[in-house]
């Protein structure tokens, strides 16, 4: 009997010392991890369960267990509301420290950079902008700018490609205020620009409709608002003279717009002269009638509006007014406009 109630002594002491020993397993299991060095950076993906976020932790090095940290985090009814991001957090953090950081989103800040592209920019300046931004050579910005290569949105904008234009993207990078992380590689960042454009043109109502009915491509379209963000300041005259750009391609006349010869220039020139004019390229307006390869400049919503929907009228010239307005006079006979350049010109003195 003796050894009866002996042994079932012995039974229970070792139960107790068996329980003891595995609570304190797990307690001494849920405790920080002894701080040892800087803080760990990871990443949770978005889809990622908390199963394998708490794997993701103990592989850091964050916490010990993994699976005490799945046990703590069902008993607590927590978990399901975790997001996804960039996080840091140091070998000694708490269970419920890490919990209410992965809660509430508190990722790492990324770094970002703001740039501003004014509207009338061109692929080379634009790309000497992305260079400054970035501390980069432009050449990296303006080979992309040239082939468009790699662009998921080139394709979906259908840009052409054409041995004639001097940039493939030239016109299709939208003019805005940008905020892109800092990391961001010089394809996300046209990438952007480009996906800007498709936003923009989604704020016109109807815009594919009324492209289809001018009888137009998208390309020529931003070739014709091009020319208008160049040539005038005036937004309520963007659609006259977006209306006499296309009264002279109806009529087969030359364009004979200045902005397209100063597009072909290494500077800008207050004063074109005859021997400018005389340069042979398909963008120059005055040598070769119709509109030139492709834009002249990115053009921004104002002026890609003025192109689809210009007004009518019956001019088909016009002349800046010198008097520092910086809108135009305009004409409809070539008479009328000779008349209109010397009004020009007596309006400066």
């Amino acid at each position: 009997m003796k050894s009866v109630i002996r042994t079932v002594l012995i039974l229970i002491l070792l139960l107790v010392a068996a329980g003891g020993g595995g609570a304190w397993y797990i307690w001494n299991g849920m405790q920080p991890v002894e701080p040892a060095g800087p803080a760990v950076t990871f990443t949770i993906e978005k889809g990622m369960g908390s199963a394998e976020i708490a794997d993701l932790l103990e592989h850091n090095g964050i916490i010990r267990k993994s699976l005490f940290f799945k046990g703590y985090l069902k008993w607590s009814k927590e978990g399901s509301l975790f997001k996804a991001g960039t996080y840091t957090a140091s070998p000694g953090d708490t269970y419920d420290d890490l919990i209410t950081r992965l809660n509430q989103g508190d990722v790492v800040k990324t770094e970002m950079v703001n740039f501003t592209i004014p509207e009338g920019f061109t692929a080379d300046q634009v790309a000497a902008k992305l260079a400054t931004a970035w501390n980069q050579d432009a050449t990296v910005f303006l080979g992309l700018l040239n082939s468009g290569a790699g662009l998921t949105e080139a394709d979906v904008l259908g840009i052409p490609q054409d041995q004639k234009l001097r940039h493939r993207l030239e016109g299709y990078l939208f003019p805005e205020t940008y905020e892109l992380a800092k990391d961001s590689t010089p394809q996300e960042i046209v990438e952007a620009m480009l996906e800007q454009l498709t936003k923009k043109l989604d704020t016109i109502p109807d815009w594919r409709q009324k492209l289809k009915e001018r009888g137009i491509s998208l390309h020529k379209l931003l070739t014709v608002a091009s020319l208008v963000e160049r040539e005038v300041v005036v937004d309520s005259e963007r659609p006259l003279v977006a209306g006499i750009i296309y009264n002279r391609l109806d009529e087969g006349q030359k364009l004979e717009i200045d902005a397209t010869v100063q597009y072909l220039l290494e500077k800008q020139k207050a004063r074109l002269y005859n021997k400018d004019l005389k340069v042979d390229s398909p963008y120059n307006t005055y040598k070769y009638a119709g509109l030139p390869p492709g834009p002249i400049s990115n053009p921004g919503l104002a002026s890609i509006q003025a192109a689809l929907e210009p007004k009518a009228s019956d001019y088909f010239y016009y002349v800046t007014k010198k008097d520092g307005t910086q809108g135009h006079l305009f004409a409809k006979t070539y008479k009328e406009h000779l008349a209109n350049i010397e009004k020009s010109k007596q309006s400066a003195q």
